[in-house]
């Protein structure tokens, strides 16, 4: 890319700080989301720690340290600035309910980066983070101009591999021993998707996404007609 084009493509993107899907909003977190932040964090800490790295043991603790939450905020605020990583908070109906987070965006002839996802754990199983990736990867290709994205999952967490599942991305394989989770080495499935194919199944993907989302509201009613 050239050097002109990466520097209006820059500009561009410090200018999107906010996203906008039909449930969801999504933004940078700053230091006053603490409170529902720490909320949602200690409710579902357990829920969470199964499938993220394990922070330093000496490291304040941002889910619990407002000091080190607005650290964080400033660190992931250079980042979007130097084109490093972009975070986004979810937002629904109002409240704080999770991430999506790219991140190691490579540049050069690799054009590429990582994408990473939580959501509160009631909220899981909604749709809601399929849905905000879709807002991502629209970003991800159109501002951010990157050429692939990268998703990496471990086997056995079932409702990540749901998300996936749910926008029909391509599997790339297992990486074996990928990413040190609670202090062990976990193999990751790794799901990609191209710019041309965002381009070709955009749309197959979003009537993906509408056939999940309705296929639940009628199980949902179902149920309840039968309570």
């Amino acid at each position: 890319m050239p050097l002109g084009e990466r520097r209006r493509r820059a500009s561009t993107v410090r200018g999107v700080s906010r996203l906008r899907t039909e449930r969801l909003e999504l933004r940078p977190l700053v230091p006053s989301d603490f409170a529902q932040w720490n909320e949602v964090r200690e409710r579902c800490r357990v829920w969470l720690s199964k499938w993220e790295p394990r922070p330093p043991a000496s490291a304040p603790d941002p889910s619990r340290d407002p000091q080190a939450f607005s650290n964080r905020c400033r660190m992931r605020e250079r980042e979007r600035s130097l084109g490093t990583a972009f975070d986004f908070g979810l937002w629904h109906e109002g409240w704080f309910c999770g991430e999506i987070n790219i991140s190691h965006v490579a540049r050069g002839a690799f054009q590429s980066a990582h994408v990473g996802y939580w959501i509160d754990e009631r909220l899981a199983g909604r749709g809601l983070v399929a849905e905000g990736l879709m807002a991502v990867f629209e970003f991800a290709f159109s501002q951010v101009g990157l050429h692939r994205v990268q998703i990496s999952i471990m086997p056995r967490n079932s409702a990540s591999l749901r998300v996936v599942d749910k926008l029909g991305l391509r599997s790339e394989g297992t990486a074996q021993g990928y990413i040190q989770i609670a202090g062990v080495w976990e193999d990751h499935v790794r799901f990609g998707i191209t710019l041309e194919e965002w381009n070709a199944r955009r749309d197959e993907m979003a009537a993906r996404l509408r056939d999940a989302r309705n296929h639940g509201v009628t199980q949902s009613s179902a149920s309840d007609s039968h309570a």
